[in-house]
């Protein structure tokens, strides 16, 4: 793909994308942007397809629901269904489509469809990497401060006796979910960005735990 068809294709996607509305401030356009860029060096160092990595990436949150909607794990079909139409209308090569929507509809967790293809394992890294480190820490929160949960419990903070409960604690959402993605990263570029960034988030719960 060429630089200038890359380019091209890039423009169509963001003016596409500023009038899409967004489930919440975590996955509006700077999450997009950010996951276009860590999916474009997770291709380069893999030497996967970017003319199939580049859209998928642009468009995976196409369509956005919010986590406490009854159908969000349809979210990412529907997505995919959404960036083929918008591909066709400015005439993006066809061959790529059924990659590119296979690549949307398996980055979802809620989703749990398992990736068959190197693009689509990348796209959801990408994906999966911004729910760690700094950034993750702060979508975290960004979510929880929409859906009114409480920051941690006050009886057990760290889940040290209980079973996580995210739907009523912000820092449970991190033993629920977001210190389990580091082991499920596709690629070895991922794994290693992974496993820094959940340092990060770890050595905040060692901090938040001297601080309450």
């Amino acid at each position: 793909m060429s630089l200038a068809s890359l380019s091209e294709l890039e423009h169509h996607c963001r003016m596409f994308l500023q009038a899409v509305d967004h489930a919440d401030a975590a996955h509006d356009l700077n999450h997009i942007l950010r996951v276009v860029k860590v999916a474009k060096q997770l291709a380069i160092a893999e030497n996967a397809n970017l003319a199939v990595v580049v859209p998928a990436a642009w468009l995976h949150d196409c369509v956005s629901l919010p986590k406490n909607h009854p159908e969000r794990h349809l979210a990412s079909t529907l997505a995919g269904d959404k960036a083929i139409e918008f591909l066709a209308s400015i005439d993006y090569s066809i061959e790529h489509y059924e990659a590119i929507y296979h690549a949307i509809q398996t980055h979802s967790f809620s989703a749990n469809i398992r990736p068959k293809t190197l693009e689509a394992k990348i796209v959801q890294d990408a994906d999966r990497l911004d729910a760690l480190g700094a950034v993750g820490i702060a979508r975290c929160m960004q979510v929880s401060g929409a859906l009114n949960r409480t920051l941690y419990a006050s009886e057990d903070p760290f889940c040290e006796s209980r079973e996580p409960n995210d739907s009523l604690y912000s820092i449970d959402h991190f033993y629920k979910k977001l210190l389990h993605i580091a082991g499920s990263f596709n690629t070895a570029s991922a794994q290693l960005e992974g496993k820094r960034r959940e340092t990060i988030m770890r050595s905040f719960l060692d901090n938040l735990a001297l601080e309450v």
